[in-house]
C-alpha cells in the first residue's frame, strides 16, 4: 500500500496556457499493478506494526479474601506481528482500500503486585493477540501547489481474541490479571492501530513533496513528468496524465504545438500500461533541433564490410562522374544535419515521421583537410 502511493507523488505543473491540460504521457495501474503494490506495502505494514508501543498499566483490585492489591505491568513491547490476509481494491473517485485479517500480535512485558501492605511479587507475561482485522482506505488528493496528498480514511481495528501467559510469582494471582489483561491490552491495541496506519501514511506526504519531476537526459535535454490532473481512479484502475515534455537544460521554452486528447486501450490484463504522445516525441525533437545536436557525420567504418558501396569517390563517380575525375580514390564523409525540427504523427498501427534535413558530402584529403563536393536538400 505505501509503495503504491509512492507510484502516485508526482507533481501538478502550472504552466503558459499553450500546454494546456492534455497529457503527453500516460500510465495506467491495473489492479494487477495493485495487488504487487500490497506485497511490497504490507511489508512495511509489518515493520510499522512492531513500533506499537503499550503503555504501561497501574492500579489495584480488591481480591477475597486478602483485601486490595496493587499491581502494575510495565515494559509491554511487540515482539511478533502476523498479516497472513490482505486485501486491495480501488475505490472510485477517492484511492486504494486495503483490508486485513487475521492477523495476530504477539507482546511480552512484566508484571508486580504488592498486597497486605508488604508482600509484594513480580513476574513476566506473554500476550497473544489474535483475529485481529483492518481496514483502511488510502485518499489521494492534490493540495494547492499541485503535490498530491494521501492520508487515511474510514481505518477501523478490531481484536477478536487475547490469550495471556504468566511467568513467576504465585498462581492464584493468575487469574486476577488474565481478563485484565485480556481486555485491557487488546483495547489499547484496538486504540492504537489506526493512529498507526495514518501517521505511516501521512508521513509519506513530505518525501511526496519534495519530489523532483524534471529528470535530465542528456547534455541537451530534460523531461518533464509532473502530472497535469489528479489521478483517475476508477473500479479497476488508477489513470495518471503525466506532462511528459522534453526542454533544453535550464531552458523551458514552449513549443508552437500543443498536446491533444488521447487515451490509453481498454485492456487490463497486464500490471501496467504506458502510453506516449506525439507530443513527447515532437516536443524532444523541438529540444534537440534547437540545440544543434540533430546531426550525425557518416564515414566509412560506420559502414558494413559485406556492403559492396562505399563510401568514396570511386563509388560516387558512378552517379556524378566529375567527383571521380577530380578527386580521385579519395575516402569521403557524409555530414548530415536536420533543416528543421522532425515531427512524428501517430495513427493506428503507424508512425509517420517528418524531417527536412541537408546532406553535405565531403572528400577527405591525404592530409586529413575536407573538401566540400555538393550539397543535397533532403524531405
Amino acid at each position: 500500500m505505501l509503495s503504491l502511493c509512492c507510484v502516485l507523488a508526482l507533481l501538478v505543473l502550472s504552466c503558459p496556457e499553450i500546454c494546456g491540460t492534455n497529457a503527453g504521457v500516460k500510465v495506467k495501474l491495473t489492479q494487477k499493478g495493485l495487488e504487487y503494490g500490497r506485497q511490497i506495502g504490507v511489508t512495511t505494514l509489518l515493520d510499522q506494526f512492531k513500533t506499537i508501543k503499550v503503555p504501561d498499566f497501574s492500579g489495584s483490585e480488591e481480591v477475597s479474601p486478602i483485601g486490595k492489591v496493587s499491581y502494575s505491568l510495565t515494559g509491554i513491547k511487540v515482539i511478533n506481528v502476523g498479516l497472513p490476509q490482505s486485501e486491495v481494491a480501488l475505490v472510485p473517485g477517492t484511492g486504494v482500500s486495503l483490508t486485513i485479517s487475521n492477523a495476530y500480535i504477539n507482546l511480552h512485558g512484566d508484571w508486580r503486585v504488592k498486597y497486605l501492605g508488604i508482600i509484594s511479587d513480580s513476574g513476566c507475561f506473554d500476550l497473544v493477540v489474535s483475529e485481529l482485522s483492518i481496514s483502511t482506505t488510502v485518499t489521494i488528493q492534490s493540495d494547492d501547489t499541485g503535490h498530491p496528498v494521501v492520508s487515511s480514511a474510514n481505518c477501523a481495528a478490531s481484536a477478536g481474541q487475547a490469550s495471556v501467559t504468566f511467568h513467576g510469582g504465585a498462581s492464584w494471582l493468575y487469574n486476577l490479571f488474565s481478563s485484565y489483561i485480556d481486555d485491557a491490552l487488546r483495547s489499547v491495541l484496538q486504540r492504537k492501530i489506526c493512529p498507526l496506519i495514518s501517521d505511516a501514511i501521512h508521513n509519506l506526504n513530505p518525501y511526496l513533496k519534495a519530489l523532483n519531476v524534471l529528470a535530465k537526459v542528456n547534455q541537451y535535454a530534460e523531461i518533464e513528468y509532473s502530472m497535469v490532473e489528479s489521478p483517475v481512479i476508477s473500479t479497476s484502475s488508477i489513470d495518471l496524465s503525466l506532462k511528459g515534455e522534453f526542454y533544453n537544460i535550464g531552458e523551458h521554452k514552449e513549443p508552437l504545438f500543443a498536446p491533444t486528447p488521447f487515451s490509453l486501450p481498454p485492456d487490463e490484463s497486464n500490471m501496467l500500461y504506458m502510453g506516449i504522445s506525439a507530443f513527447t516525441a515532437n516536443s524532444a525533437g523541438f529540444v534537440y533541433n534547437n540545440a544543434g545536436a540533430l546531426s550525425l557525420r557518416i564515414t566509412d567504418d560506420m559502414i558494413p564490410s559485406s556492403s559492396p558501396f562505399r563510401l568514396n569517390t570511386k563509388t560516387f563517380g558512378t552517379f556524378i562522374p566529375q567527383i571521380a575525375k577530380q578527386y580521385p580514390d579519395l575516402m569521403m564523409e557524409l555530414l548530415v544535419k536536420a533543416a528543421t525540427a522532425p515531427t512524428v504523427t501517430f495513427t493506428p498501427n503507424n508512425l509517420t515521421l517528418q524531417a527536412n534535413a541537408t546532406i553535405t558530402a565531403y572528400a577527405i584529403q591525404p592530409n586529413t583537410t575536407l573538401t566540400t563536393l555538393f550539397n543535397l536538400n533532403v524531405s
